[in-house]
């Protein structure tokens, strides 16, 4: 209780105001005058907006009575036109977006001044390191490089340069060395490079890994299949249209890859893309992950804050797998932002205001959640503007054998081996199989298959598929009773067989033909579920 009152205190005593205003000369010291006769302390400031039409404020003692009996007054500033509170000043929310982002790269990436020592690093850099990352600024790059003068490189070069070969703590990594330099040319100018460590040992995957990013957008979706192809075709025409976008498909069709397409064909194309995997994250993280919370929100917060993937998204598209199990709050919070385009950080009382495209993804029939109250029908229509359905893999068998061949060619890529030949037993097995998992259970199944086979012929033995979801045969019925309950056991066994394949009312009464609330009264009658 007492901390928390300590963090309410605190964020009650670190206001920062944004002044919308003229670029007049003169206009700084008018208010800082003001600011002054009212005792408020300016400890930083600094100027924004696209033609330096706004300036920022940090005043560490300033309460909220005093902002408001100071806004009219600063607001009959000549050339001001208006004051409001904001989270973060300009350089905050850069500093913040920067450490969000190397934090998300795997990779080491080190940040080296011209006296050849560390000034940043991200947090796989300070692993490689051995330290924390507060520790890296000053550490000098020598003590863990052998033979690597890297000011002598950079002021020879001048330039990017890739692939050098450095060995750092014993392993050899190849290092991208790309210059921070001024507007000027001369090696005055230099203040450093940025280094970004890749392991030699995993040059192969990187380069798989090259490869696979080669074809972007539709062109990286197989499209062997008729279905496949009939869902690309109208993937095209909802992508350039700025509206909510619902893709259905079981686990591992490639809803994430089919988003990724949408937005790189859409106006967004050059903004950022995020995603977000709402299933098993506990509402809590959930929501300051997505929202993030304002400037020591709860014990244990970063005092700064921290910036939710929305806002880091935007302008772009934000992806959100798993949609079916949000927590109703978050649901409520995500029909707010799509209906004004607002929301607010957790301890925070500030409105965002953003610009970004929404794409769901879900396992799960929402239309039956909704009609069973676990997922709001108001949020369900606004997210249901633009749907796409991906058919599961086992609908998709006349594209198999060019989908079978195309992952077996990036395997072996990516393991570095000669392409094998395929014994006929194995496509009649994967025929077969019901692929509970879909393409990616189809892709991971044929990287083992090439890992284990040897004589450059993959055979049935090396295919190792898990029997568990297969479908059960109907079996024998008694004919005993009555014809309506013969006829009933045989239409439950029928019911409790299709559902592993069609796990929704809407889905199984599209495969029999019949409407979705038959299913679901007959589902109900027969207490069939997923389980």
């Amino acid at each position: 209780m007492q901390r928390a009152a300590h963090n309410k205190f605190k964020r009650a005593f670190s206001m920062r105001i944004k002044i919308h205003c003229q670029n007049r000369i003169g206009i700084l010291r008018d208010i800082l005058e003001l600011l002054v006769s009212y005792g408020v302390n300016v400890a930083r400031g600094e100027v924004g907006g696209e033609q330096g039409n706004a300036i920022y404020m940090h005043c560490p003692n300033m309460i909220n009575m005093q902002l408001q009996s100071l806004r009219p007054q600063i607001e009959n500033i000549a050339g001001v036109f208006g004051v409001k509170r904001v989270g973060l000043m300009p350089s905050e929310r850069k500093h913040l977006e920067l450490n969000a982002l190397l934090g998300a790269l795997d990779f080491p990436v080190l940040s080296v001044d011209m006296g050849g020592s560390i000034v940043a690093a991200n947090r796989s850099a300070a692993q490689l390191l051995g330290v924390r990352v507060d520790e890296v600024p000053g550490i000098a790059l020598s003590r863990y490089t052998e033979d690597f003068d890297l000011p002598e490189l950079v002021r020879a070069n001048k330039a990017r340069i890739n692939g050098v070969r450095v060995k750092i703590k014993g392993d050899v990594f190849l290092v991208d060395i790309a210059p921070l330099q001024t507007e000027h040319e001369d090696s005055e100018a230099l203040a450093g490079a940025v280094l970004t460590l890749h392991r030699a040992d995993r040059v192969g995957e990187r380069i798989y890994q090259v490869r696979k990013q080669e074809l972007r957008g539709f062109d990286s979706i197989f499209q062997s299949s008729k279905g496949m192809a009939a869902v690309v075709r109208e993937a095209r025409r909802m992508a350039p249209l700025d509206a909510p976008l619902l893709i259905e498909g079981e686990t591992g069709t490639g809803k994430e890859l089919l988003a990724r397409a949408c937005h790189l064909a859409s106006p967004r194309g050059q903004s950022p893309f995020m995603a977000l995997n709402c299933a098993g994250l506990p509402e809590s993280m959930a929501e300051t992950e997505l929202f993030g919370y304002g400037p020591g929100a709860f014990e244990g917060a970063r005092p700064e804050g921290k910036l939710g993937l929305l806002e880091l998204t935007a302008g772009g598209t934000l992806f959100l797998d798993g949609v079916g199990e949000m927590s109703p709050r978050l649901q409520a919070k995500l029909l707010r932002f799509l209906q004004d385009g607002c929301f607010r950080r957790v301890g925070s009382d500030e409105e965002v205001y953003l610009d970004v495209r929404v794409i769901c993804a879900t396992q799960v029939d929402l239309s039956e959640l909704c009609s069973r109250g676990e997922f709001r029908q108001d949020l369900y229509h606004r997210l249901n503007v633009l749907s796409l359905h991906i058919p599961p893999l086992r609908e998709c068998l006349d594209g198999l054998l060019p989908l079978i061949e195309h992952f077996l060619d990036q395997a072996c890529r990516q393991i570095g081996c000669p392409l094998p030949k395929l014994h006929p037993a194995v496509l009649e097995k994967l025929s077969h199989y019901h692929w509970p998992g879909n393409i990616r259970q189809l892709e991971n199944a044929l990287f083992q298959a090439v890992s284990l086979c040897e004589g450059g012929t993959v055979k049935s033995e090396h295919i190792r598929l898990p029997d568990y979801g297969a479908p059960q045969p109907l079996g024998t019925f008694s004919l005993d009773g009555s014809l309506e309950a013969i006829v009933g056991r045989f239409e439950k066994a029928v019911l409790e067989s299709l559902f592993h394949e069609h796990p929704s009312s809407r889905l199984l009464g599209k495969r029999l033909g019949v409407s979705h609330t038959t299913i679901a009264n007959k589902l109900r009658q027969y207490g069939v579920t997923r389980d």
